[in-house]
């Protein structure tokens, strides 16, 4: 059985799960008004990829760097000492 882990997180995904946006409609708004760049680009595609070590800019003032996690759905929130069903 062979599980796939996410290579990737668009980037509205991306300011909604880092606080910034609020919600979808704030995260277009604010991809929309130019204040976002990837990787020292302006970025204007709400939808646009982002991956490992990829650098996201608001405003150019507050930097985050992606960081994917090899981390399964199934594995989430599940401690290491728990038994398995």
């Amino acid at each position: 059985m062979s599980s796939k882990v996410a290579e990737f997180i668009k980037l509205d995904q991306f300011l909604k799960v880092t606080d910034v946006a609020r919600s979808g409609g704030d995260a277009k708004l604010l991809i929309r008004s130019g204040e976002v760049s990837v990787n020292g680009e302006m970025e204007l595609r709400r939808g646009r990829k982002l991956y490992d070590q990829d650098v996201v800019t608001i405003d150019d003032d507050v930097s985050f760097t992606v960081e994917i996690s090899a981390q399964t759905p199934r594995d989430k929130g599940r401690d290491d000492d728990e038994t398995p069903l």
